[in-house]
């Protein structure tokens, strides 16, 4: 009886809060150039900043990230592919984007660009914990070989 009334009570403590949650209003939708909150690197604004890019870069550059956001979400939200097929399809949205990137910034913007993108990928991918290392090798060295 006791166990039942604790369980009771703890329901209807927590239950008002579930509800607050729940009945919040939505988020207003972040202003132009900004990125909302957990999207890694820096906004359209601050790399402008970071890269010196003129008002034509900045347009083009945010023309390019918008669409590149919008396949990486698009390709989230595909629950058909297999871990392979995903890691791939990232992999090209990334070499579509850094070809584009490349026609856009001059050759020092470019390589900033990149430092700046490979120091915000998430861990876990190529190079990164618990990923191979880039180029696809091993540190380990080769097995023995029988003689």
């Amino acid at each position: 009886m006791m166990i039942a009334a604790l369980a009771a009570g703890t329901l209807l403590v927590w239950n008002p809060v579930r509800a607050a949650d729940t009945n919040a209003a939505p988020s207003t939708p972040p202003a132009a150039g900004q990125r909302p909150p957990g999207l890694r690197g820096p906004n359209v604004d601050q790399l402008a900043q970071q890269l010196n890019l003129t008002d034509d870069q900045k347009a083009k550059v945010k023309t390019i990230l918008e669409t590149q956001g919008q396949k990486m979400r698009e390709l989230r939200g595909d629950t058909s592919l297999s871990s392979e097929d995903r890691r791939s399809k990232v992999q090209s949205i990334r070499e579509e984007t850094t070809t584009q990137m490349k026609g856009v910034l001059t050759a020092d913007q470019f390589d900033k660009w990149q430092k700046i993108s490979q120091r915000n990928r998430r861990p876990g991918g190529p190079g990164g914990p618990g990923g191979p290392p880039p180029g696809g090798g091993s540190d380990a060295p080769p097995p023995p070989t029988k003689e």
